[in-house]
């Protein structure tokens, strides 16, 4: 499996900027696990730590359905893997399987650029009930940008880690 990662454009809106480099570092993780099976994947990097290059890919489907389908789209789901709301019970991929969390992850992914295309600008808003307060969709979009570079950091080191294959 060989994940195609297209650079961002240099030049474009605000929109185009933000979708093409949200969408660069989605492909940078799956890139990351790119040729590794369920049981490489679930290589933990410093045990007693749970974090592996699975539990990253859990995660970000948790962190794609909290911020585009539950804050930003007003949906009522559950987390995929919490029923208490704690975002570090994805962090436990010891059972995990690569198919059930990339599906999972593609599905979130799937969500948040169909709400996103369908929002008629970055000024929308949502509710996120863990700060009591609304954040616009360019705030959602930094946010995840974010999210996804600080987690493909850990997943450079992870990758190293497992196969010593180095680069982004």
């Amino acid at each position: 499996m060989t994940t195609e990662r297209i650079p961002p454009p240099l030049v474009g809106d605000e929109r185009t900027m933000l979708r093409a480099h949200l969408d660069y570092h989605r492909a940078t993780l799956a890139w990351k696990c790119d040729g590794l099976d369920t049981e490489r994947l679930r290589e933990l990097s410093m045990p007693p730590s749970t974090l592996s290059l699975l539990a990253l890919v859990r995660h970000m489907a948790e962190v794609e359905r909290t911020w585009f389908r539950r804050v930003i789209n007003g949906e009522d789901v559950p987390l995929v893997w919490s029923d208490s709301f704690d975002f570090q019970e994805a962090y436990d991929a010891s059972e995990a399987t690569r198919e059930e969390a990339f599906a999972a992850w593609e599905a979130e992914v799937a969500h948040a650029r169909r709400i996103e295309a369908a929002a008629p600008s970055l000024d929308v808003t949502g509710y996120q009930a863990r700060w009591e307060e609304d954040v616009s969709l360019r705030m959602v979009m930094l946010h995840m940008i974010h999210e996804y570079a600080r987690h493909n950091g850990h997943a450079d080191f992870l990758r190293e880690g497992v196969d010593g294959t180095v680069g982004a």
